[in-house]
């Protein structure tokens, strides 16, 4: 188990399992006036199911938060590695019924 330790603040243990994480294809969002939440699901081509593989449920700060988090890496990325470039700019959204239980 890793533990990472950021100016002696708070420790954050990252054990084996989660550390191996969950792929992810698609994330849908959604807000109430309380939280944000991402469905992480992982479609698979040919098969017309997909099940969430992980739900994050944040505050609005804190989704706000990821959101300047994830910018400025992605910025740090293209300097780096040049322009992450999107198929389908407008955006993609494969055909997908109301998430619910299966």
């Amino acid at each position: 188990m890793e533990k990472f330790n950021q100016e002696n603040e708070i420790q954050i243990e990252l054990s084996e399992e989660i550390a191996q994480g969950v792929y992810s294809n698609l994330a849908v969002i959604s807000h109430s006036t309380s939280e944000f939440v991402v469905d992480f699901i992982r479609i698979v081509p040919g098969i017309p199911k997909a099940k969430v593989k992980s739900r994050i449920i944040l505050t609005p700060e804190h989704t706000k938060r990821l959101f300047m988090a994830l910018k400025e890496n992605i910025e740090k990325f293209e300097q780096q590695n040049g322009p992450i470039r999107v198929q389908n700019e407008a955006g993609f959204l494969p055909p997908i019924g109301k998430i619910g239980q299966a």
